[in-house]
């Protein structure tokens, strides 16, 4: 995919340089270019797999880690700065608010969404404009719908993160074209919107064998509902109708389940489960010089179990995790406490049956009590010392659809129609059915559940500004530098001032 993907930014760089040049006056016959690079299904595929090669910042095996969980895991209240992540100063910008527009890491973020918008909208424009004879019209619409999820997808990303962004929603080839103002928010919501529901009508609710991974219509509606309840909040005026909108699109999410084995979704062992929405794709495959792996595993784990502690759970994710108590049909504490965390418990500091690389936890951590994420590390102690994996990494699960849609139904004052979507998801993790069928309680619950289901998948950040509670929410753990005035959101990167 990166050999793919070189070539595709060449051609897009090629078409911006060469409209408004008179330098080049003829082309080489042997040398692709964004007109001659389109003539079969095989080149509009690849073209797609380039796009697809920007998600979630993962052009790079380095990059990927250090530029999405900076951005948006260190400002939330679950996720704290590891010993190592202190000496990166654009990282502890990020941590502790103080940060400007010139912050490398927000700025790689912001170029590498629209990178992967400006890949989507050729896709959409050259395949669009494949003969018949070139591409089935079935297999074209196909493609094209794929890249109007990718192009709404990343455009979600920079409206999550920043008040107003630019829709760019062409295909550029003059200069003169690349200037554009900044969108409402409104704007960009009915974009994406408009985007997810075309993809939606055309992408198939499962792709085949080869295609795994790609985007489907669960992957199109998911999103959409996602879009539809964060509007709700955001435009008060249309709460209900948004809700409404929500629970429809939610409501076509069908023939996923909960995977009982938690962890297995998140440690390589269990890819593209039957949870998983939409997942970005790693492989160990290294044939004919592919390289599709990343240093995830290293930039999660503590330093005590080989990593780099770079990031780790605060002591309010743990209470959290822990606030109901030992209530599990296991005897121990919700279960997915020690799916995502390491930490100093009977469970972990068995002899006869050593839970962490073969080891128990004192042995491990040399009887200090460190907290550290389980998340996103591989099973065994070889694979964790092995330089570059080939890990998936979900980003849409079927628990967040039963989530949302029990916020929904709570919202439109159907609280008990929420109730079993929440006691769904409980029984994965071996906790009883949630006491209370209030408004309140349900709200609390669903609250509760997004807290201890989501970490490092980087949703609570989203969720507080939400449900409006940022500020009491940082203040809590001690992060009193967030102002939501100034920091609800991301400032315009300087460089695309300075390009504009």
């Amino acid at each position: 995919m990166k050999k793919i993907l070189n070539i595709f930014v060449l051609i897009s760089l090629a078409t911006l340089v060469g409209c408004s040049s008179d330098f080049l006056e003829q082309q080489s016959p042997d040398q692709l270019s964004s007109s001659t690079f389109w003539r079969t299904k095989s080149d509009a595929e690849a073209g797609l797999s380039a796009t697809y090669a920007l998600l979630e910042a993962s052009v790079e095996e380095y990059a990927f880690s250090e530029v999405k969980w900076p951005v948006e895991a260190y400002r939330e209240d679950i996720c704290k700065l590891g010993s190592d992540a202190l000496n990166y100063q654009n990282w502890v910008e990020l941590a502790d608010f103080t940060y400007t527009n010139g912050n490398s890491q927000l700025t790689s973020y912001w170029k590498l969404n629209y990178r992967g918008i400006s890949n989507a909208n050729q896709v959409i424009t050259k395949v669009g404009e494949m003969s018949s004879s070139a591409i089935s019209d079935s297999d074209k619409n196909q493609i094209v719908a794929e890249a109007r999820f990718l192009r709404a997808y990343y455009h979600l990303k920079l409206i999550l993160n920043w008040e107003q962004i630019k829709i760019r929603n062409k295909y550029i080839t003059d200069q003169n074209e690349i200037s554009a103002p900044l969108a409402s928010r409104t704007e960009a919501w009915d974009f994406i919107t408009s985007e997810l529901k075309a993809a939606a009508e055309v992408l198939p609710a499962k792709q085949p064998a080869d295609k795994t991974g790609r985007a489907t219509s669960g992957a199109a509606n998911s999103y959409l509902g996602f879009v539809y309840l964060t509007r709700a909040y955001e435009e008060t005026a249309k709460k209900q109708a948004y809700l409404n909108d929500a629970l429809t699109a939610l409501n076509k999410v069908q023939g996923y389940q909960l995977v009982k084995d938690y962890v297995s979704m998140f440690d390589g062992t269990n890819k593209n489960s039957i949870e998983s929405i939409f997942e970005l794709q790693f492989t160990g495959n290294t044939s004919n010089g592919a390289f599709y792996r990343t240093a995830l595993h290293f930039w999660m784990a503590a330093s005590e179990l080989g990593g780099w502690d770079e990031i780790l759970p605060t002591n309010m994710l743990i209470n959290e995790f822990k606030k109901e108590g030992k209530i599990a049909t296991t005897g121990n504490y919700d279960s997915r406490l020690y799916a995502t965390i390491f930490f100093k418990d009977p469970y972990f500091n068995d002899p006869a049956n050593p839970r962490i690389f073969g080891d128990t936890y004192d042995k491990k951590f040399g009887g200090i009590d460190k907290p550290a994420f389980r998340k996103y590390l591989p099973p065994t102690q070889e694979k964790m010392n092995t330089e570059f994996l080939g890990m998936n990494v979900p980003l849409m699960r079927f628990s967040n659809v039963l989530l949302m849609k029990a916020e929904v139904l709570n919202e439109l004052t159907r609280t008990a129609e929420a109730i079993p979507f929440i006691n769904t998801v409980r029984d994965r993790a071996d906790m009883p059915s949630m006491i209370g069928v209030s408004y309140d309680a349900v709200k609390a619950q669903i609250e509760h559940e997004r807290i201890i289901e989501f970490p490092l998948e980087n949703f609570r950040f989203y969720d507080l500004r939400r449900w409006g509670k940022t500020k009491a929410a940082l203040d809590a753990v001690g992060r009193t530098g967030f102002n939501p005035a100034k920091n609800n959101f991301y400032p315009v990167p300087l460089t695309e001032i300075q390009n504009n």
